[in-house]
């Protein structure tokens, strides 16, 4: 039987520089150095930060020290201290986290109402993780260009939603422009994170804010009226008017994580406002008598899919909790 062969020992130089994580392409990641040139760089070590289970431990937007090694290649050995980061459950594991993004002054959701239709509750869920991880959150509904009647007036209702509880929403098309200048101003001299579904516009978007970006655009399936997958890697991306964006690609689902259900009605600003007036301080709004939530809902001071969002992550949040307590047979 043929001897494994010894991995060669890797001998770190004392070349170490400090840079900015720009691309992310799970086996490797592009920094760009304080003197603007950009190198790959494998990981070094274990990077594992005190409380974050994650797929994922250096992100795009993240500061490092990068060291070159013996053999020409450059590693990251150190992650500096984050100003916030934002993640969601990782889709494949379900105990872990997979950070979306870090150092970055807002999380801008592309959204859609059809082709495909994105549900109310993603939306909410990624808008109470970014609530819980204290980053500005925004909405973008894309092509209001395919619009009938109808569709404007639900679009309406959903920018006058979410505008009042303090989530700016922003009106556009990619195939028009329409409403992209006011995109632009949301978006100069930010690092703003750009996520959404597959399907939503979110490279299109890009491609006519960025004009070199050259990003590639996928088409919707008649059959189910979702979008295909066309960024496969998460990179930070120059706006010629100054500022970034970081382009995830695509979510299917936002799971939330490490959410307590005394939590939950904090991340929903409106609910929050409102429990202040329940008789019991450990309300939790799901039937307790005195409960001034309950009583806004039902004057329609709370919307109903955004109460119906919060019973949905509190029952997920009570499960979890169920299950990590339930003692084995």
């Amino acid at each position: 039987m043929a001897k494994k062969e010894k991995k060669q020992k890797v001998t770190l130089t004392s070349e170490a520089r400090q840079g900015l994580v720009v691309k992310n392409t799970g086996s490797a990641y592009d920094v760009r150095l304080l003197d603007g040139e950009t190198v790959s760089c494998r990981i070094k070590g274990n990077f594992r930060i005190k409380g974050i289970r994650t797929t994922n431990p250096v992100a795009v937007g993240d500061h490092v020290m990068a060291v070159r090694a013996t053999d020409d290649v450059w590693y990251i050995t150190e992650i500096l201290p984050r100003r916030n980061y934002i993640i969601r459950r990782a889709s494949n594991l379900s105990k872990e986290s997979h950070i979306l993004a870090a150092n970055i002054d807002r999380a801008l959701l592309v959204v859609t109402l059809k082709d495909p239709a994105v549900p109310l509750t993603f939306i909410d869920r990624f808008l109470a993780t970014a609530e819980a991880y204290r980053i500005p959150a925004g909405l973008i509904i894309n092509k209001c260009d395919t619009w009938d009647d109808d569709d404007r007036e639900l679009g309406e209702a959903m920018k006058y939603l979410y505008d009042s509880i303090g989530y700016p929403t922003l009106i556009v098309s990619a195939a028009t422009g329409f409403g992209l200048d006011l995109l632009r101003e949301e978006t100069a001299d930010n690092i703003s994170l750009l996520a959404g579904n597959s399907g939503v516009g979110k490279s299109s978007l890009i491609n006519t804010l960025i004009p070199d970006a050259n990003l590639r655009t996928g088409e919707i399936s008649e059959l189910y009226h979702t979008g295909t997958h066309t960024t496969t890697f998460s990179e930070m991306l120059d706006l010629p008017y100054g500022g970034e964006i970081i382009d995830i690609p695509g979510v299917r689902s936002f799971g939330t994580i490490d959410f307590t259900a005394e939590d939950v009605g904090h991340f929903f600003p409106e609910i929050f406002k409102a429990s202040h007036d329940c008789r019991y301080g450990d309300c939790r709004h799901t039937g307790e008598p005195g409960c001034a939530v309950k009583e806004a809902v039902a004057d329609h001071r709370i919307a109903e899919s955004r109460y119906a969002s919060y019973l949905n992550i509190l029952e997920e949040v009570l499960e979890g909790a169920d299950d990590k307590y339930r003692k084995p047979h």
